[in-house]
């Protein structure tokens, strides 16, 4: 007799009369009492979050929802000009562009903070500390000739918003951890070393304040592009009512010039 098999999940499972979802009922437990930023948290972590953890968990998601016409929305709106019958591939193009330039700067941060503080062997005691292991964070990254990830905003020049705004959450709900601390204390010393100022970005900011909450290093970048799926509907919708996606795609054909081929040297 050949042997059932068996595929354990917490998640999801269905029968005849009810779904549970984590341990609960999906209709009399979860529909109309979780929020949908709550219970992405809880589905990540398969623990439900305090109210802290929710609110910073949101305010992350809100920071990365949109940022305006960045690649991710343009291509999205091109995608949909060039297949309207496809929404979920203009929504799947938009979401393919989340990389090491944008959305991917959320999990390089978490990720970089964590390994910084696993070398160092232990957390700073004070804004001291943490002082000192950023100028050698930053000092040993110019010396190898690497960025910062999280130092710099293309647009926010002077101070991304989004930043104070996020630590200030962070610190009222009690969830300003040592990741958060470390990017802060980087922010406060970077400019002696690289002799220059950069804002510390939205993104990672996001990417500290996930690692906080004690989310898995390898998800930061999925929980980036939740945010952004958010926004790339909002852009979809906008596309659907005012199109712009046809103006882009003409300014580009229509200007375009001929020139020499330029061979690769092999």
């Amino acid at each position: 007799m050949t042997e059932q098999k068996s595929y354990p999940t917490a998640l999801g499972a269905a029968s005849r009369e009810s779904i549970t979802l984590l341990g609960t009922d999906l209709a009399t437990d979860v529909m109309g009492e979780v929020g949908f930023g709550e219970l992405a948290f809880w589905l990540a972590t398969q623990r439900r979050p305090d109210r802290g953890e929710v609110r910073v968990f949101e305010a992350v998601l809100a920071a990365l929802a949109d940022h305006g016409y960045t690649p991710t929305a343009i291509v999205t709106r091109l995608t949909y000009l060039s297949a309207p019958d496809s929404v979920q591939g203009a929504i799947a193009a938009g979401l393919l562009g989340g990389g090491s330039r944008f959305l991917g700067v959320t999990e390089d941060v978490g990720t970089f903070l964590h390994e910084v503080l696993a070398e160092a062997g232990g957390v700073p005691a004070d804004d001291a500390g943490f002082d000192e292991l950023a100028v050698a964070t930053v000092t040993a990254q110019r010396a190898e000739g690497r960025f910062v990830p999280g130092l710099g905003h293309h647009v926010h020049k002077d101070g991304d918003p989004r930043t104070p705004r996020l630590m200030q959450i962070a610190r009222e709900e009690g969830k300003f951890g040592p990741h958060l601390a470390l990017f802060e204390a980087i922010g406060r010393v970077h400019p002696q070393i690289l002799g220059k100022t950069l804002p510390l970005n939205g993104a990672g900011v996001c990417g500290a304040a996930l690692a906080d909450l004690g989310l898995p290093l390898a998800l930061l970048r999925g929980f980036a592009l939740l945010a952004r799926t958010a926004g790339l509907i909002g852009q979809l919708a906008e596309e659907m009512r005012h199109p712009v996606g046809n103006d882009i795609f003409l300014s580009v054909d229509l200007n375009n010039r001929s020139v020499p081929p330029d061979p690769i040297t092999p």
